[in-house]
């Protein structure tokens, strides 16, 4: 398997304060791995640095080639489309229907053709199970469709990793699973999964490899 992100000896900081030290790890493609740990544990942080919203300053990072401690901010727009994000508060344009929400990332990533847009975004809302609700506005639909439109958002560009920030936090036990068994399945299609959770029990269900954040380390296991 092809090794995706690469760290070694790497400090991750917010606002100059170090929030993790010696982070040293590997991703391959085609895996499922949760971020497990407190609030303010370092999770996002480490996301963030994934993509480029927060600098490497120290150590090594590889992400999809990307040298994360020289990457020029030209590069980022080329690394961020082959990354899907998923937030836990949805970030959907309220004045825009679903379809015009995810035509309006394909136009800003570099899309032209009017007619494959379109049949893109519906072949991806048909793999999220939202066909029928392209017309619907995000306030017409529930948090888990809504979830699942962000899903979609984060498919559009193919990517070859999904960070995942805590997908299942608003969302009751039922509507949750159901998307869990959705991010598993986009998992085991081939596309790398990382996903912060306070849910422990994710893991017992949907197994993968764990990091476990805690006083500024991250730990390494298997659920």
């Amino acid at each position: 398997m092809a090794e995706l992100i690469v760290y070694k000896n790497v400090e991750v900081c917010q606002a100059e304060q170090v929030v993790l030290r010696d982070v040293n790890l590997h991703v391959e493609s085609g895996e499922m791995i949760y971020l497990l740990g407190k609030v303010g544990s370092g999770k996002s942080s480490l996301m963030k640095t994934i993509y480029g919203a927060l600098p490497v300053k120290t150590g090594e990072a590889q992400v999809l080639e990307y040298d994360m401690a020289h990457i020029k901010r030209r590069q980022l727009p080329y690394l961020r489309r082959r990354i899907g994000i998923i937030f836990q508060d949805y970030r959907l344009l309220t004045d825009r229907s679903v379809e015009e929400n995810l035509l309006f990332v394909l136009s800003a990533t570099g899309w032209k053709d009017k007619v494959l847009m379109r049949n893109h975004v519906h072949e991806v809302l048909e793999q999220v199970g939202m066909e029928t609700k392209a017309y619907k506005y995000p306030y017409e639909l529930s948090g888990g469709e809504q979830q699942r439109v962000v899903i979609a958002r984060a498919l559009l560009n193919s990517p070859e990793i999904i960070l995942a920030d805590e997908p299942t936090g608003n969302l009751d036990v039922e509507t949750g699973s159901e998307i869990m068994d959705l991010l598993y399945s986009i998992s085991k299609a081939g596309i790398t999964v990382l996903m912060s959770t306070h849910n422990t029990h994710w893991p017992e269900y949907y197994p993968g490899r764990h990091w476990l954040f805690e006083n500024g380390e991250i730990k390494e296991g298997r659920a």
